[in-house]
């Protein structure tokens, strides 16, 4: 009954997420305003870590079956990736280039080596 009850408060956040999308026309995705609430119910002592650490716990040790439906629906789609698959791999090597350094700039900056 307890990860139920753990269940059921993550739910209810992720469902006001979800309505608030809806409702506000937010330009985020209603599972990420959730991630956001939740973020901000366990800042302000809303909602205690206790209250979810269990069923969190047991989300995450799960969380590579959650990338299953998502794989499938990849390969329902595969010939329209394989159409695009060279400007797809470009994007993808691109964009984690520019992540790379512009982290390592952060970093950098953070650590003030880099001179102004």
């Amino acid at each position: 009954m307890k990860f139920l009850r753990q269940f059921l408060i993550i739910l209810i956040i992720c469902v006001v997420g979800e309505v608030l999308n809806r409702v506000v026309h937010i330009p985020l995705p209603g599972s990420i305003i959730g991630m956001i609430l939740l973020f901000i119910c366990l800042l302000f002592g809303l909602i205690k870590l206790e209250m979810i650490e269990e069923i969190s716990k047991f989300l995450l040790d799960h969380l590579a079956f959650f990338f299953i439906p998502a794989g499938v629906g990849l390969i329902a789609y595969a010939g329209i990736i394989k159409e695009n698959l060279l400007p797809i791999l470009v994007i993808c090597f691109a964009t984690t280039f520019l992540v790379m350094v512009i982290t390592g700039w952060t970093v950098q900056a953070i650590k003030g080596k880099i001179n102004k």
